[in-house]
């Protein structure tokens, strides 16, 4: 195995972690507000708590790696990661659990930005859509099976487990990133402790799309799925054939990525994008029709579109990046991740309160779906054709 391929399977692990702990702690809520007395404002806080660790931690991963070490920030972040989820497993009172979900966040906070800028460093700008192809495959599959997975452990053992069940591929990605991991010298020239020198990063046109896409798409997606489940309800669907609706859209979200890896080099960024905001906003309108069948379809539609524009996105922002800002560029799209995360659910529940219609709150969810427009359409394809394929360019 190559050491490049080496240094993603790290990354991707990583990432898994990251993403199970996002979302398999809601299946145990009921089980966890029983056993510890939990409110529902406490409740929210047990997945609040875990995103707020790992935005703090975001700006200081360039300062940390520069200081100790990539290997060793990777090393130190599973370790303390691993402990986190026994003593989160441990607690015997919701304070104590959302603390440690805390502890836990700023652990799995610095393995995606740190994983993820050394990653890419080791990968060619025309092979990158490649990686963000596995990226998004594990950012599918883990939000899919994950909450099923979890249900099984509350189900057959303890909410408990779902934490400790952190500890066999936290163990295994630490053993992988020091065995795999290149050791590597700490900076004699750290990088300064604050948020301009991320932000210094916007001035990649690339970035800056890319950025604004994950923000509107994603983010908006996030925030239609949550007005969508009390939207169904009132159409008389139950939680299963609710969470069933995540079929069709994991299906088609399968090919979106399929064909960002094939058609990224071929076509370019643009294309993509474009077809992905248009099939995203179909979808969410189609949302209204309130028939079975076109729900499915909205849903595919969804997942087609959304997914379209964010494997796209995510090989599009570090296009341009130099070897040296990687670590940079990592940690403000990450920074920028979890904020559309939060900012989608946030406006459009806002937009639900206000207008107390679904019809509206859908409409306005597609047109923001479509606000990235204009900057896909400024988009400079020649200088995306020149870094694809810099051996044509003398030919040009």
């Amino acid at each position: 195995m190559t050491y490049p391929s080496k240094v993603a399977w790290i990354f991707l692990l990583g990432l898994a972690l990251d993403l199970v702990n996002m979302f398999v702690a809601t299946v145990a809520y009921p089980d966890i507000a029983r056993q510890l007395h939990a409110s529902v404002t406490q409740l929210a806080w047990i997945s609040n708590a875990y995103l707020l660790g790992l935005t703090v931690i975001i700006p200081l991963s360039v300062w940390l790696a520069a200081a100790v070490g990539e290997r060793r920030l990777i090393a130190a972040s599973l370790g303390l990661f691993a402990m986190a989820s026994v003593l989160v497993g441990q607690a015997e009172s919701i304070q104590a659990l959302i603390g440690w979900r805390l502890l836990q966040g700023l652990g799995g906070g610095l393995l995606i930005p740190v994983g993820q800028a050394l990653a890419y460093r080791h990968v060619a700008p025309g092979q990158r859509h490649q990686l963000t192809a596995r990226v998004m495959s594990v950012a599918l599959l883990v939000p899919a099976l994950s909450p099923a997975l979890g249900g099984l452990l509350v189900d057959s053992v303890s909410w408990r487990w779902i934490f400790y069940a952190n500890l066999p591929l936290a163990l295994l990605t630490l053993l992988l990133a020091l065995l795999w991991i290149t050791p590597d010298v700490p900076a004699t020239v750290r990088p300064a402790l604050a948020l301009g020198s991320l932000f210094k990063q916007l001035g990649s046109p690339m970035l800056r799309v890319a950025m604004l896409v994950y923000l509107f798409i994603p983010g908006v997606f996030i925030g239609t799925s949550l007005v969508a489940i009390l939207y169904l309800r009132g159409l008389g669907y139950d939680a299963t054939r609710t969470g069933a609706l995540m079929l069709p859209w994991a299906l088609a979200s399968a090919l979106a990525i399929y064909l960002g890896k094939q058609l990224f080099s071929r076509c370019g960024p643009k294309p993509l994008l474009l077809a992905g905001m248009a099939l995203q906003g179909g979808g969410i309108l189609l949302l209204t029709a309130a028939q079975p069948a076109l729900i499915i379809c909205a849903y595919a539609l969804m997942g087609l579109g959304g997914s379209l524009c964010s494997s796209t996105a995510q090989t599009l922002a570090f296009l341009d990046i130099p070897t040296e800002r990687m670590g940079h560029a990592s940690a403000l799209w990450n920074i920028n991740r979890q904020l559309s995360f939060c900012l989608g659910a946030a406006a459009l529940s806002a937009v639900l309160s206000a207008s107390d219609s679904f019809t509206m709150t859908f409409t306005i969810a597609a047109a923001l779906t479509l606000l990235p427009l204009l900057a896909v359409l400024r988009l400079d394809a020649s200088r995306v054709r020149a870094l694809l394929h810099p051996a044509s360019e003398p030919a040009q």
